[in-house]
């Protein structure tokens, strides 16, 4: 009993680490892939909108207004998908972590509960890039083949 309530309190308990950690990693993963893919597909429907928000609205420092577009819309549509795969995941979860920064100080009339969602997926990310996608990804497939290879 003192040795599961050890591991429970510390972080080695078999239950955690076997079924749930990676349910929580995976639910992240496609939570935050989710927001900003659709924020990419809607960036994509209409490019000239786009392209005038980043030029007029979005205050996006050093990049010109037509290259941070192209950029943030890549990301926004590579990087989940990397993500949700669990393929080169804590690249990906960085990337949308700076994404994410970037996206909240650059949109000036940015409203409390938008810094919110910001924050909760700045969290999810950093969480995600900290302990890495969890055993339900390409990358855990990846790591096994290297180490016993």
């Amino acid at each position: 009993m003192k040795k599961f309530l050890s591991g429970f309190l510390m972080g080695d308990c078999a239950p955690m680490d076997f079924a749930i950690k990676p349910l929580l990693l995976l639910g992240f993963r496609l939570y935050v892939a989710q927001v900003f893919f659709m924020s990419g597909l809607t960036k994509i429907q209409s490019w000239s909108s786009t392209l005038s928000l980043f030029e007029y609205e979005y205050n996006v420092p050093i990049i010109p207004p037509e290259i941070a577009a192209y950029m943030a819309t890549a990301g926004e549509l590579i990087l989940p998908v990397m993500l949700v795969l669990g393929f080169f995941s804590r690249p990906a979860a960085l990337g949308l972590f700076v994404l994410n920064v970037v996206a909240a100080i650059s949109y000036p009339d940015i409203s409390a509960a938008g810094i919110n969602d910001h924050i909760t997926w700045g969290t999810m990310l950093a969480v995600l890039f900290a302990f890495g996608p969890g055993s339900l990804s390409i990358d855990k497939l990846l790591s096994n083949r290297w180490k016993n290879g």
